[in-house]
């Protein structure tokens, strides 16, 4: 299958692994990927608390761009996906605003771009049973917690992805990986995204929380889909409840066999090397 694909700013820059490991996967399971031509910031985190009109025209002109080739939009990042879901949301229901939208972009827009997650498209369209035939290196040993955050999921009315209270679907795809998936209750807790430089003392309670939980759970990883919690866990959680942090496509890329896996692990900042090297699986 072919999709448009929309990296973002964080994938080009402290989440360059998560894109790395992204076209990795999806060329191993056929997926082609499009880059969206002269694709700009969305303005996650910054511009819809300072500006609506400005939060709707910057994933609007990316969205205008991707409805010129009819192809679903691939977003990884789960900042970026929201940004573009409350967009086309905002736009579907004001008809005035699509117009002031439209007049400072220059370009109309036509509301057919279907945004999608890579998780989704891995889950749905290739199919759990088609990964797990691909897997050469089951992730025996490994048992991750899968972590959604709250970007992916809510509101639910917009993001219209998974079961908002308890999503499934990366549990299933770290199974399809022959992981030990641990069940537990705060797959959908907020990690503090938004208060990372402005309340970091905040950050810290939460990233520590949820990885102390993790491990009540007994995982030895979390598995996350979203740049602002793997910023959050990997950097602000305290040393003495740390546990490897990992992108879920990452544990794609080792379960599937894929060279460069261990460049992807010592981007991060807590170590993450040791647990795979420790499972053979890298």
């Amino acid at each position: 299958m072919k999709v448009a694909y929309y990296p973002g700013c964080s994938l080009h820059a402290t989440a360059k692994e998560y894109d790395q490991s992204v076209k990795a996967v999806s060329s191993a399971l056929g997926i082609e990927l499009k880059e969206l031509d002269d694709w700009a910031c969305c303005g996650a985190t910054a511009a819809h608390s300072t500006n609506f009109k400005l939060s709707v025209a910057l994933p609007a002109r990316d969205l205008i761009s991707a409805e010129k080739d009819g192809l679903d939009v691939m977003v990884p990042c789960a900042a970026c996906f929201n940004r573009f879901k409350s967009a086309q949301h905002h736009l579907k229901g004001d008809a005035e605003l699509r117009k002031e939208v439209e007049k400072v972009v220059g370009k109309p827009y036509k509301g057919t771009a279907v945004i999608r997650n890579p998780i989704d498209i891995i889950a749905n369209d290739i199919g759990l049973d088609i990964l797990k035939s691909k897997v050469r290196k089951p992730l025996a040993g490994l048992k991750p917690v899968a972590y959604y955050g709250c970007l992916l999921l809510r509101p639910p009315e917009v993001c219209t992805f998974d079961n908002y209270e308890n999503p499934v679907l990366l549990d299933k795809i770290m199974a399809a990986l022959g992981a030990d998936v641990k069940p537990w209750s705060y797959k959908t807790d907020c990690c503090g995204g938004s208060l990372s430089i402005s309340r970091a003392e905040i950050v810290i309670k939460m990233a520590d929380k949820l990885m102390t939980m993790a491990r009540e759970a007994g995982a030895n990883c979390i598995a996350v889909a979203c740049p602002l919690c793997m910023a959050n866990l990997d950097f602000r959680a305290s040393a003495g409840v740390r546990i490897p942090v990992y992108y879920f496509t990452e544990l794609i890329g080792i379960a599937l066999g894929l060279p460069g896996t261990k460049d992807w692990l010592k981007l991060h900042n807590i170590e993450s090397v040791s647990l795979m090297s420790s499972l053979s699986l890298v």
